[in-house]
């Protein structure tokens, strides 16, 4: 059942965080219950390769979710919406601020009939400051937050990586919020009794919390951590480097220990016995040269003989993996890392499995990406509508 069966789930958002946030809760057991728009639904359903015009996307970001259709323009929906609000645990959602107090569903109107209300707010600068009006993605949330302006060569202009970081770190800090704010309100009295609270996550927020030492080091130095392309600044060696064949490969020997195995290794006892190297304070005034000696070795062999080579000296190391090669390694096979779940048509495909992994209450894949309005009639009859009113409501476009 995973560790949240019995905990209810409302999400209203779309695309990435709110969504991403509502997904880990419901592959460990929340019942989530996502309202989509009748026309057309989430607008992930439509994004890159598409299955029988639905996105192979939207087939994990929505697993094990209920989709309902309300149009949230619609009095009508906003009480639907409402009355699953106040019976809902958690609330999750990513529109503008003031978008859902417009609906009678921002946090102090549901807390006002529902002190044990917890609402999840995820939105690109937060419910309030200046800023907190304007449109907000996770490109966005990346470049404030400090993430893009490290990333990529200093010799040219930032660069992203080639997924949503910011949606997703957001999304993180969004579910460590909901567990945090459940624990409270057990503490407090329970379901119906205990004390809720809102949940806000700005995605530059949620950027910048990851953002190491940067804060303190300009305070008191002065310093501005600039791109540095694949090495990690100030601690050596710890960069990629280009094998013979051409490959990638990572190898993080920063510890002490490490870098005089890592030295030893690539035949360099020169450097290994060098006292001035034996910490990092001391290696990185030299890094350059620490960096061409290990790009050296590496240009004499493939990438195979290199990992080898490192790994029977115990040092830190890995080939830059394509989603092909995890197809294909064994710990990701050991792990079980990639599942295979059915899709509605009755084809299997391969999906991230569930993680963290729980030793007894795990999570998983109960079924991919609902179709739009799938589990509608489902959840009105259980908030008490017959099948007469819920016809009616279709009928005038409500749901």
């Amino acid at each position: 059942m995973g560790p949240l069966a019995a905990i209810k789930v409302l999400e209203l958002g779309t695309l990435i965080a709110g969504p991403f946030a509502a997904r880990m809760l419901a592959e460990f057991g929340a019942e989530v219950i996502k309202v989509e728009d009748p026309r057309g639904g989430d607008p992930i359903r439509s994004w890159r390769y598409l299955h029988e015009g639905t996105s192979l996307w939207w087939a994990v970001q929505a697993r094990n979710k209920k989709s309902i259709t309300l149009n949230m323009k619609d009095p009508r929906a906003q009480a639907i919406a409402r009355q699953l609000a106040l019976e809902a645990d958690v609330v999750i959602e990513n529109y503008r601020p003031g978008v859902l107090e417009k609906w009678g569903l921002g946090y102090e109107q549901l807390r006002a009939a529902n002190p044990a209300t917890i609402m999840v707010r995820l939105s690109g600068y937060g419910q309030t400051g200046p800023m907190r009006d304007k449109p907000g993605f996770g490109a966005i949330g990346e470049s404030m937050g400090g993430i893009r302006y490290v990333s990529g060569h200093p010799d040219r202009p930032p660069v992203r990586i080639g997924i949503s970081i910011g949606d997703s770190i957001a999304a993180l800090h969004g579910v460590i919020g909901a567990l945090m704010a459940l624990r409270h309100r057990d503490a407090t009295g329970g379901r119906g009794k205990g004390q809720g609270q809102q949940i806000d996550v700005a995605l530059y927020e949620a950027v910048f919390n990851l953002m190491e030492s940067t804060v303190p080091e300009y305070d008191r130095f002065g310093v501005v951590r600039e791109r540095t392309g694949g090495a990690l600044p100030g601690i050596v060696p710890s960069n990629t480097y280009t094998c013979g064949d051409g490959a990638a490969i990572v190898i993080a020997g920063n510890g002490d220990a490490i870098f005089k195995r890592l030295i030893v290794a690539i035949g360099r006892d020169d450097l290994a016995n060098d006292p001035q190297l034996a910490r990092n304070d001391g290696r990185v005034p030299r890094t350059a040269e620490i960096d061409a000696a290990i790009q050296n070795w590496c240009e004499g062999r493939g990438i195979d003989d290199a990992l080898a080579a490192l790994a029977a000296a115990d040092v830190p190391v890995s080939k830059i993996y394509s989603v092909a090669d995890m197809f294909a390694d064994a710990q990701f096979a050991a792990r079980q890392m990639i599942e295979r779940a059915v899709m509605a048509d009755g084809t299997a495909l391969a999906v991230p499995a569930v993680t963290p992994k729980f030793s007894a209450t795990p999570g998983g894949t109960q079924w991919l990406g609902p179709k739009l309005g799938e589990h509608t009639d489902e959840v009105l009859r259980a908030l008490g509508y017959d099948d007469g009113q819920i016809a009616a409501l279709r009928a005038d476009g409500v749901t």
